[in-house]
């Protein structure tokens, strides 16, 4: 959770003086993690839960303040979306009955969130990022408001200097151009937290990077992007383009993301990424300085390093050491960010038993991480997994090479059962959520799996807004019985569904898959697209995308009819196509589009964005549906 009390106008000097605060405050946690003044001898764990909010027809709602006003439990915040939300968990020592607890406690959360969200016949979904997002989302008006995520989105859109452009490529491939940072809204995660031994801290985080690659193969779960298929954990690629910070100029010279897995292992002190992330990252976020750091430690007392902690909120590392205080005892604690939420509570707390087990019994099975494993391997075997889950060839310990459900199943889970063993969990919680992710791993469906699997069975012919809700709503259906994804029914389109609430824009309806001509192509070209695809209208674009006519079937015969002496293998698009050209945009009401043919008499509708083509919607979309949607205006129309 960040810091919400940011500065907006903060000039240069107040600038430096935050920066001065910033020091002050790594200088005396350095002090205090020498002088042994952090907690000791307790091993603690916690949670963070994002979620998002939907609708009746799965499409996100930004609702998230408006609920929690309403629901008045101080656990829940704000995330950078409205239509994201967060639970900050209560910490638990690790041992008993916590994971149970944590269980319990995000099931409980989430039945809250649910019913506030059901009285506005909406709902509450977890997945790392949701299918029925779109472009037409990603937009000012769903950042939520307040200083922090606004000055966020200002400082890192002004250093980036240029369009964002975002390109990843997986079984689909997509480019997006953004100038803001509203990509994140995109994002949700399940974020563990555990609080090593002080005095093995260092070697505590090194196995959590190790361990980040297993860890999140078994857990992907965000395979699907404005309905792309990209990577199985395309989240990690996204966070990165969306809040990159570094210019062209930057990225030529290979300087690092603020989203990162990190470049070394760390040699004798967690300080080290304490003065790397503040060498190398910009002060983005400042806020009053309220407390002098040294001389609160010098007095005996406790400095909060708020200047610093604020920093350090600003710097995404995928493990990330943070700095609390609980019932007065300073401490330190690693921050597991790279697991996505969902999808069921089950799966995550068993994510986190997998995770907490391994990072128990690794440092004592082995010892120095560093004298087993090139870091280079552990951060190739992250990226790896981000982009193929449990299909995925890792490289281990001696650089022994295994398939991630064989590194999984015969090294890895044995040694969380001994972790979680050694940490005196239950007996029957070891068998509950070590044996979910077992029989995950055996069935290779993960959340990532499974969405893959649902799209490759619908029906191709269907709209893509009809597939992706169909996907949400059964993630909805599972979520709610908490049953784990391993045995989810794959999600089927279902023969009755309410076709008002699919396509209330054009940007739900439009066909984006488009076969197009230039002016100068031959006449030739434009017809036999027509015979081939089955269409009546080609459009006509330049090679910038920029939208310039249509060929219509109906222009075409009366041209070549007219133009009978000349050969038609002479004449080309130019000769035939329409310029005087109305179009929409991907927000246009649906109804308002329907109405627009019916009165003009058209056949279809360019829709365009910013001037060039990105969709198209003809007559024959509408024929199963247009009684419907009359009937609909007709109802909201009488008095």
């Amino acid at each position: 959770m960040g810091e919400h009390t940011v500065h907006t106008d903060a000039n240069d000097a107040h600038v430096r003086e935050f920066t001065k605060a910033v020091l002050m405050d790594l200088h005396v946690l350095e002090e205090m993690l020498g002088s042994g003044k952090l907690e000791t001898g307790v091993s603690r764990i916690g949670a963070e839960q994002e979620m998002f909010l939907v609708d009746s027809a799965m499409h996100p709602v930004p609702y998230s303040t408006q609920l929690i006003a309403a629901a008045g439990d101080e656990r829940l915040t704000t995330e950078i979306g409205q239509f994201n939300l967060e639970a900050n968990l209560t910490p638990l020592d690790f041992k008993g009955d916590c994971l149970r607890k944590l269980e319990i406690e995000i099931a409980e959360i989430l039945a809250a969130v649910k019913l506030h969200m059901n009285e506005r016949r909406g709902d509450v979904v977890l997945c790392g990022i949701l299918p029925t997002i779109q472009e037409s989302d990603l937009v000012e008006r769903n950042l939520t408001p307040g200083p922090r995520y606004a000055q966020l989105n200002k400082v890192l859109t002004a250093l980036h200097g240029e369009e964002r452009v975002v390109h990843i490529k997986g079984l689909d491939e997509i480019r997006l151009h953004h100038q803001d940072t509203f990509l994140e809204f995109c994002n949700t995660s399940f974020q563990i937290h555990l609080q090593p031994n002080i005095e093995d801290f260092a070697n505590s985080y090194n196995w959590a990077q190790a361990i980040s690659a297993p860890v999140l193969a078994a857990a992907v779960n965000s395979p699907v992007l404005l309905g792309h298929r990209l990577w199985h954990e395309t989240r990690l690629a996204l966070f990165q383009h969306a809040v990159d910070e570094r210019s062209p100029v930057h990225q030529g010279r290979s300087r690092p993301a603020r989203v990162t897995f990190g470049r070394s292992w760390v040699n004798d002190s967690i300080a080290e990424i304490f003065h790397e992330d503040v060498a190398r990252f910009r002060i983005i976020l400042t806020r009053e300085i309220d407390e002098n750091s040294l001389e609160t430690y010098r007095r005996g007392g406790i400095p909060e390093l708020k200047a610093w902690r604020m920093h350090n909120g600003t710097v995404w590392r995928w493990n990330r050491p943070c700095y609390g205080i609980l019932d007065g005892r300073p401490s330190l604690r690693i921050e597991a960010r790279y697991l996505p939420a969902g999808p069921t509570v089950l799966d995550e707390v068993a994510n986190a038993a997998f995770f907490l087990g391994l990072m128990k019994a690794l440092p004592q099975e082995y010892g120095d991480v560093r004298e087993r494993m090139q870091f280079d391997d552990a951060k190739t075997n992250f990226f790896t997994v981000a982009r193929y889950g449990l299909r995925s060839q890792l490289t281990w310990l001696d650089g022994e090479s295994y398939s991630a459900p064989q590194l999984i199943l015969d090294e890895l889970l044995p040694l969380a059962r001994k972790g979680l063993e050694m940490a005196e969990i239950a007996a029957e919680d070891i068998d509950r959520y070590l044996g979910t992710l077992e029989e995950r791993v055996q069935h290779g469906s993960n959340g990532a799996r499974w969405t893959l699997d649902s799209l490759a069975k619908m029906d191709r012919a269907a709209k893509t807004n009809i597939r992706m809700r169909t996907l949400v709503a059964a993630m909805i259906t599972n979520q709610e019985a908490n049953i784990p994804v391993h045995k989810w029914p794959l999600a089927t389109i279902e023969k009755k569904s309410d076709w008002i609430d699919n396509f209330r824009t054009v940007e739900q309806f439009m066909s984006r898959d488009l076969f197009t001509v230039r002016p100068g192509d031959v006449l030739d070209l434009a017809a036999s697209l027509m015979e081939w695809r089955h269409v009546r209208h080609v459009p006509v674009e330049d090679d910038h995308g920029h939208l310039v006519g249509i060929v219509s079937h109906r222009d075409l015969i009366s041209m070549l009819a007219t133009n009978r002496a000349k050969a038609a293998d002479d004449m080309v698009v130019l000769d035939v196509m329409k310029r005087d050209l109305l179009t929409i945009s991907p927000e246009t009401p649906t109804l308002d589009a329907l109405y627009l043919m019916r009165e003009r008499g058209i056949g279809c509708l360019p829709v365009c964005k910013n001037g060039k083509l990105v969709g198209m919607i003809t007559a024959h979309d509408f024929l199963t549906v247009s009684t419907r949607l009359l009937e609909e205006r007709l109802t909201e129309d009488e008095p």
